[in-house]
Parts: structure tokens; C-alpha cells; sequence
């Protein structure tokens, strides 16, 4: 496909969406902190003439609708793209790497934005389409669950939409490419916090207290039985003790030890196995060492599962951008998480995934998200809602997709 093949005022805006990607590389922000990203995209939305611009949805994501030129079916589609960055040291040498040290997008979200934004530019200006697009731009999430935080505000309350859809990037598949899957796609994703007690003392005389050091070891050990021996082998799990902190000096018996960690699973029976069996043995081991054990357990993102009649839909979509040979419907599953998993529990949907090139992984401090992407994400936009939300060909009617 060339770029004769992408929406023509895509094609028109192409240098304007790459400098406006740039601009949001270079000025990361966090999770919900996201002033001066929320009003650019505002300020762009509304330059480009959508009918609806609401800020401060979910603390500070934007929602925008552009009307189609005929409504007689009623239906509306919904489009998400994430816009916070990481706290990561970037490492690149590009003119737009990151102007705020500590801090980069390093996962894309710049690219996700900016391809919406593309794709709004060109519906608002046709209108080819029956219905209504309901654009949502997400804060938070990175860890702060701001998917779920729109939904709570009232999002498909207040915009209620018959299907949402997202698209990521994925580095390592080629640019102008898609790849995608019905069910489980990404794991669910959750925080473990153990705090083991003993009794300090002085390490020359272990009698005198209770120590939690081998407990701890023990319980390490144990916890990595968890996926091996407590659940099926087609299953798949992750459970990861990631930080340990305890103690201050080489002589001295610690008063207590503190680890934490994550759970990854792809189903919620599983998941609610796991909790389970954390529970016991820190229970079982705190009480056979003689100490105290607490375990904190908070389950933050859910298992993302694409609907297998939505998956289709973008597929197809996306095939008419890139053409069959360059979309692939067997994605496998990632054990990384993604809140767009809260709007698919409540709605149908799919996300799908969008070519990188061979860029650095994602969430690397090399990362950067490939431009000669934004066209094909925008233009995949377009085809989407005008195959979901048809007009006739001959009255400009509504047609049932």
C-alpha cells in the first residue's frame, strides 16, 4: 500500500500529525498529571471541528463526538487512545527525545493520541458515515487504572456507545502490518505486599529473636511452586517476587522484611486460585517459623478479552488498509496488562495491534514510537467506523452493518 492508499486527508496531514506526535514525545507526563497533553489535545479537537469537546472526564481524560452525516441507524462507535507516558530516563538522541528528565513515552501513547487525532480530522471533515464516533483520549493508563476512572464518571452513561475499539503498537512487527486475536489477549495484573514480623536482635545471638530471613527464603522458594505445581500447565500464570527490603545493618537480626510483587494471569479462575494459595502459604510458612505474615492483595487491571464479533470487524478493517497478506488474526497473548480491558468488560470491542518496526521494546529507554506509523493507524480508524457505521452507496442512507 502507498500513500495514495491512506485516507486523502490523512495523507494531507501527515507532516502536521508527525510534528504534533514529536511535540507529545518531548513533553511527557504522568498518569493523570497531564495538563499541558489535555489541552493540546482539547485545543486540537476543537480546530478540527467535532461537535462535542468534554474535558475533565475521569480526572483528565477528554471525550469528543463528531456527528455522521446521517443518523437513521442510531448507533455509535467508540474510539480510545491512551495519552501518558512512563517514568523512564529516555536514552535515545532524536531532536523530540524527552525534555523532562525522568520521564518519556515509552510505550507510544504519543503515537495512539496523534493517530486518533488523525483519523478525527478526517471524519469531522467528510462525514461519510451514519451515526455517531464517540473519540475517548484516557489518562492513566500506566497503573492508573484511568479506563476504569472514565467509566466510573459516567463515560458510556453520558456517551453510550454499541462498540470501542483501541489499537497499541507493537515493536518488532513491521510497519503497515496488524495483528490480532479473539479472547484472552493480555493478562490480568496485580500487587502482592508481604510483610513477614519476627523479633530483632543481635545477629551474633539469633536466640534472642525471631528471625524472618528464613522464612522469607522459604516463602520465595515456595511461591514459585505456584504456577508450577497449582496450576494446569495450559494454563498460563506469572507470579513475581520483585522487591525485598528488610534489615540496616550486617549485625542485626531484622525486626521484619517487606516483599513485593505481581500476578499475571489470562483467565479469573486462575486468578482467584493464585490469591488463594498466596494466602496460604503465608500464612502456613509465617506460623511454621514462628512469626507473623500479612499479605496485601489488590487486583488492579482485568484479564483484556477481545470480543471474537468485534475482532473481526477491526480485521477486516485493517485489511482494507494494509491488504489480507499484512493482518493476522492469531496474535498470541501477552502477559503484560492494559486497562482498556475495563471498557471491554462492559462493552464489546476489540484492540488490536499495529506494526512498530524494529524499534526497541516497549517500556525500554530506548523506545520511540515509528512515525511512518501514524498513517496507517489514522487511516485504519476511518475504514473502521465507516465499515461500522455504513452509509448507502446510492441514497446515502443508512445501511445495518
Amino acid at each position: 500500500m502507498s500513500l495514495m492508499d491512506f485516507d486523502p486527508v490523512v495523507v494531507e496531514n501527515l507532516d502536521k500529525l508527525t510534528e504534533f506526535r514529536r511535540d507529545l514525545h518531548a513533553y511527557p507526563e504522568l498518569l493523570y498529571d497531564l495538563p499541558r497533553t489535555s489541552s493540546r489535545v482539547a485545543e486540537a479537537l476543537r480546530r478540527i471541528g467535532c461537535d462535542e469537546v468534554v474535558e475533565g472526564v475521569g480526572g483528565t481524560g477528554i471525550v469528543a463526538t463528531i456527528r455522521g452525516a446521517t443518523n437513521s441507524s442510531g448507533r455509535s462507535i467508540g474510539l480510545r487512545a491512551d495519552m501518558d507516558a512512563l517514568p523512564v530516563l529516555e536514552t535515545g538522541d532524536s531532536a523530540w527525545k524527552s525534555r523532562i528528565a525522568g520521564r518519556m513515552h515509552a510505550c507510544g501513547h504519543d503515537g495512539h493520541t496523534t493517530m486518533l487525532l488523525g483519523a478525527a480530522e478526517a471524519l469531522a471533515k467528510q462525514r461519510n458515515f451514519d451515526g455517531t464516533v464517540v473519540l475517548i483520549f484516557q489518562p492513566a493508563e500506566e497503573g492508573g487504572a484511568g479506563a476504569r476512572a472514565m467509566i466510573e464518571d459516567g463515560l458510556f452513561d453520558r456517551w453510550p456507545v454499541d462498540e470501542v475499539y483501541a489499537i497499541h503498537n507493537r515493536p518488532g512487527l513491521a510497519v503497515g502490518h496488524f495483528t490480532i486475536a479473539p479472547g484472552p489477549i493480555m493478562g490480568s495484573v496485580d500487587a502482592i505486599d508481604i510483610v513477614l514480623r519476627g523479633v530483632g536482635a543481635h545477629a551474633a545471638a539469633p536466640q534472642d529473636g525471631v528471625d524472618p530471613v528464613p522464612a522469607t527464603a522459604a516463602l520465595i522458594q515456595a511461591v514459585q511452586t505456584i504456577a508450577a505445581r497449582n496450576i494446569d500447565p495450559i494454563d498460563s500464570a506469572v507470579v513475581s517476587i520483585t522487591t525485598i527490603h528488610g534489615g540496616d545493618a550486617f549485625n542485626v537480626i531484622p525486626e521484619s522484611i517487606r516483599l513485593t510483587g505481581t500476578v499475571r494471569t489470562l483467565r479469573e479462575t486462575v486468578r482467584n486460585r493464585i490469591e488463594k494459595r498466596l494466602h496460604e502459604l503465608v500464612e502456613g510458612i509465617s506460623e511454621a517459623f514462628g512469626i507473623s505474615g500479612e499479605l496485601k492483595y489488590t487486583r488492579s487491571y482485568p484479564v483484556t478479552v477481545n470480543h471474537p464479533q468485534e475482532t473481526e470487524y477491526a480485521a477486516q478493517a485493517a485489511e482494507t488498509v494494509a491488504g489480507p497478506a499484512s493482518v493476522t488474526r492469531d496474535m498470541p497473548p501477552s502477559l503484560a496488562g492494559e486497562d482498556f480491558a475495563f471498557m471491554l468488560a462492559v462493552k464489546p470491542g476489540a484492540l488490536i495491534n499495529i506494526g512498530n518496526g524494529p524499534s526497541a521494546g516497549l517500556h525500554h529507554p530506548a523506545y520511540d514510537f515509528a512515525d511512518e506509523a501514524l498513517g496507517w493507524g489514522s487511516t485504519f480508524w476511518c475504514n473502521l467506523v465507516r465499515q461500522r457505521l455504513p452509509l448507502s452507496a446510492s441514497s446515502g442512507e443508512a445501511v445495518q452493518p
